[in-house]
């Protein structure tokens, strides 16, 4: 049976991409090429499904939710503070997980920062 290798890509409908992609870029540091490619750091990807009903994404109307991996979670919180960002008050940690914290970019979607155990 052929097996998918990764994940090869993510993407947002937004209402100004540009700007949105300027965000991604700005504050959570992501470059990527003209074409949106961006060769991330080598580490564990999670793919979970969640009940239809969670809280969990934040607003119902969000059906998927972006993760990203993280060096230093309350670092990257308190810099997207500064810019201005909509962080999420607390964070949650998972035992032999690792710590999770949450931010909401300039178009509405909960984005979930991980810190890996």
């Amino acid at each position: 049976m052929e097996r998918v290798l990764g994940i090869g890509g993510y993407f947002l409908r937004a209402a100004d991409p540009v700007a949105l992609s300027a965000w991604y870029r700005d504050c959570l540091g992501l470059e990527a090429d003209e074409h949106g490619l961006w060769r991330q750091e080598p580490g564990p990807t999670v793919f979970a499904a969640f009940e239809s009903d969670t809280d969990y994404f934040g607003s119902r109307s969000q059906r998927t939710m972006l993760n990203f991996r993280v060096r230093d979670l309350d670092a990257m919180l308190a810099q997207l503070g500064a810019a201005g960002a909509e962080v999420a008050a607390g964070t949650q940690d998972m035992e032999g997980v690792g710590r999770f914290g949450w931010v909401t970019d300039p178009e509405g979607n909960r984005v979930e920062l991980w810190q890996p155990a």
